[in-house]
C-alpha cells in the first residue's frame, strides 16, 4: 500500500473505531469487540510503515494548509515510528485490561470510556507523525481535551478537581509558553518544519536559544518538568486503565516525544552546545525530588504517580546531554517506561479490583493470593530500577554512556542516585507482597487474581519488558537513526 494511504489510514482507523464504538454501545461485546478489531487492525497499518522508515524512507502527506507555508502535515521519521509503535501496541493491550476492569468494577459510561480512548490513540498518532509544529501543537491541545473526560470519568468531586487541575497546567503551559515558542521559532526560521539538525538560523545568540528552550521545555507540560508536574498525580483519580493511557499509551509520552524531537529537530544539538546546563539542572532536580516523594507515599497509584515524574525526566536529561548516545538512550527510556509503567499500573488496579486494596502498607502477603499479578510487578519495578535483562537497563546503560562520554559526571550521579531511589521504593512493595505474612483482615477476606483479561494483559506487559531486552534491534535501529541526521 502507499506510504500516504497508510498514514490516512493510521490517523482514520481510530476515528472510525470510535464510531463503530458510539454505534454499538448497546451491544457491549460489539462495541469492545470493535474496540479490539480496531486497536490490531490499525497496529498491523503501523508496522506497515516500519521496514520503509528502517530502510530510509520519511513517508509525507500533507492533509491542508490553512495558511501558505503552515500545512497540517505528517512525515514519518525515526522517532515518531517508535512512538506510533508503542502507542497503537500497547492500545490493544490496554483494551483486553480494560474489558476485565471496566465490568469487574461495574464502571459507568464505558461506552465513553472507549470512544475518548480511541480519540486519544489517535491524537497520539498525530503527534507521532506530526511533520512541523504547528500540527504538533494542534493534536497536542486535542489530546489534552479528549483526555479530560477520562480523568474525570468517576464524576465525583475528587474527579472533577483533578480535572481542573489537569486542564489547568497542560492548556496553561501550552498557550502560555508553548504557542509563544511555535510561532517565534516560524518568525526566526520562516519554516515550522522538523528537520535533522534544526531549522533555527545560524548564529543566534546563546541566551535567546536558552529562552526559546525554556518556552518549549516547559510549554510541553506533558513531560511533567518540575514546576508544572501537579497535574499528573492529580490525574490518578481516574480509573487504572485511563492512568495506563496517561503514563504509558499516549500523554506523557506525547511530551517526552516532543521534547526530544524539538532538541533534535527544532533546535539541532549544535545550536544547543552550551546552552541546556540549566535543563540538565532542572531535570535532575526532578529525578530526585520525585523520586524522595515517591519513597514517601503510602498510596500506590501515587507512588507510581510521582515515580512516572522521575522517569521522565530521564529522558529531557538524556537529551539535554546532547551527546548521540544519550539522545539514543532517552529515545529507547520512551520504550522500556511504556512497558515498564503499564505493567506497574496493571498491577495497581488488579489489586484494587480483586483484593480493594489501594495503599502500600495494605500488601502484606498479597503476592501469594495474586502471584501472576505480583510476579508481573516485580519485572516492571526492576526493569525502572535498571536491572538485567530487562529492556530498562538497555536504556540507562545509553543514558549512563553520553553521560560518561561527555563528562557529566553530574548526569552519572543522578542516575545512580536515582536508581538506588528507584530500589528504596520499589523494593518494599515486593518485600511486602512476597515475603510477610498476610494481615488478619486480609486472610478473613480470601480472594484470588483479578478477571481473567487483566492477568493476560498484565503477563504480556511483563513478558515484553523482558523480550524488549532481548530484541532491541528495532528499537536501536530507529533510535540511532534519530541521532544519525534521520539515515537509517
Amino acid at each position: 500500500m502507499n506510504t500516504e494511504y497508510l498514514i490516512l489510514a493510521a490517523l482514520v482507523l481510530p476515528l472510525l473505531g470510535a464510531i463503530g464504538i458510539a454505534l454499538a454501545h448497546r451491544a457491549p461485546n460489539l462495541r469492545e469487540g470493535v474496540t479490539l478489531a480496531t486497536a490490531v487492525a490499525l497496529f498491523v497499518g503501523v508496522c506497515q510503515l516500519l521496514d520503509p522508515v528502517l530502510a530510509g524512507a520519511r513517508p509525507e502527506l500533507v492533509l491542508l494548509e490553512p495558511l501558505p507555508g503552515l500545512p497540517i502535515a505528517f512525515r514519518v521519521e525515526p522517532l515518531g515510528m517508535l512512538f506510533a509503535l508503542i502507542a497503537s501496541g500497547l492500545w490493544i493491550v490496554n483494551s483486553v485490561y480494560s474489558i476485565g476492569y471496566m465490568r469487574g468494577n461495574k464502571e459507568k459510561h464505558q461506552t465513553r470510556f472507549y470512544v475518548c480512548f480511541a480519540l486519544s490513540i489517535a491524537a497520539a498518532l498525530a503527534i507521532a507523525f506530526a511533520g512541523n509544529l504547528l500540527t504538533l501543537f494542534l493534536f497536542y491541545e486535542v489530546l489534552t481535551l479528549i483526555t479530560y473526560p477520562l480523568v474525570t470519568h468517576a464524576g465525583t468531586e475528587k474527579a472533577k478537581q483533578g480535572g481542573r487541575t489537569y486542564l489547568a497546567i497542560l492548556m496553561g503551559t501550552s498557550v502560555l509558553f508553548l504557542l509563544p515558542a511555535v510561532i517565534y521559532t516560524w518568525y526566526v526560521a520562516g519554516t515550522t518544519d522538523f528537520r535533522p539538525g534544526g531549522i533555527l538560523p545560524a548564529g543566534m545568540e546563546t541566551g535567546t536559544v536558552m529562552v526559546l528552550l525554556a518556552l518549549f521545555m516547559f510549554g510541553i507540560g506533558k513531560a511533567a518538568l518540575m514546576p508544572f508536574h501537579r497535574w499528573l498525580p492529580a490525574a490518578m483519580v481516574a480509573p487504572t486503565p485511563v492512568s495506563a493511557l496517561l503514563h504509558a499509551v499516549a500523554v506523557v509520552k506525547a511530551g517526552v516525544f516532543s521534547v526530544v524531537k524539538v532538541i533534535v529537530y527544532v533546535f539541532g544539538l549544535d545550536t544547543l552546545a552550551g546552552a541546556t546546563d540549566w535543563l540538565i539542572g532542572i531535570a535532575g532536580f526532578t529525578i530526585i525530588a520525585a523520586s524522595v516523594v515517591a519513597l514517601h507515599a503510602d498510596n500506590l497509584k501515587r507512588r507510581l504517580a510521582y515515580s512516572t515524574v522521575s522517569q521522565l525526566s530521564y529522558v529531557i536529561l538524556a537529551a539535554a546531554i546532547l551527546a548521540p548516545l544519550s539522545v539514543a538512550g532517552a529515545a529507547l527510556h520512551i520504550v522500556a517506561h511504556a512497558f515498564g509503567k503499564i505493567t506497574l499500573f496493571f498491577a495497581a488496579g488488579a489489586i484494587y479490583t480483586a483484593a480493594h486494596k489501594t495503599e502500600v502498607s495494605q500488601l502484606d502477603g498479597i503476592g501469594r493470593r495474586m502471584p501472576w499479578t505480583m510476579g508481573a510487578f516485580a519485572i516492571g519495578a526492576l526493569s525502572l530500577i535498571g536491572i538485567p535483562p530487562l529492556v530498562g537497563f538497555v536504556s540507562k546503560w545509553y543514558m549512563m554512556s553520553g553521560a560518561l562520554a561527555t563528562d557529566r559526571f553530574f548526569v552519572a550521579a543522578v542516575i545512580l542516585a536515582s536508581t538506588l531511589l528507584n530500589a528504596a521504593y520499589f523494593l518494599p512493595i515486593l518485600h511486602r507482597a512476597f515475603f510477610r505474612p498476610l494481615s488478619a483482615e486480609a486472610a478473613a477476606h480470601p480472594h484470588g487474581e483479578a478477571p481473567l483479561p487483566m492477568v493476560i494483559a498484565i503477563v504480556f506487559t511483563a513478558a515484553a519488558t523482558t523480550f524488549a531486552f532481548l530484541f532491541t534491534d528495532d528499537f536501536l535501529r530507529l533510535a540511532q537513526a534519530l541521532v544519525a541526521g534521520g539515515a537509517p
